[in-house]
């Protein structure tokens, strides 16, 4: 019985470890900044589908060059590109996400904008 309970309680714990750690990587530090953007030609406008440019990805050791591709849009949503921000001596990559709401493409989600609808807010 007790080594039933313990069987239990060891694999709770690893899935909700696994879940957390899942949901908690959205982003990656690494010390080694990116290489400046590669040039790409921008394919024509394509109904339903989002351009999403190239960006240089880490692999756990170097950055590797991944290129643009279109994403299915989705009503309602808005898409955020993958990108990379300076923190202090670290590089931080975000993931390419979609976020709810933005119905002026302002780039503020409508649940946070003081002015939802006006595209020349100041």
């Amino acid at each position: 019985m007790f080594s039933k309970l313990k069987t239990i309680t060891v694999l709770a714990a690893a899935s909700a470890t696994i879940s957390v750690s899942a949901v908690a990587a959205t982003y990656v530090d690494v010390r080694v900044a990116p290489p400046p953007p590669r040039h790409e030609v921008v394919p024509a406008a394509r109904s339903g589908y989002v351009w999403s440019p190239g960006y240089w990805n880490w692999t756990g050791h170097r950055h590797v060059w991944v290129n643009g591709h279109w994403e299915r849009a989705r009503q309602g949503y808005v898409y955020h590109q993958p990108r990379w921000e300076q923190n202090g001596d670290r590089w931080r990559y975000h993931s390419g996400s979609w976020a709810r709401g933005d119905k002026d493409h302002d780039g503020v989600p409508n649940a946070y904008d003081s002015h939802p609808g006006n595209p020349h807010r100041p």
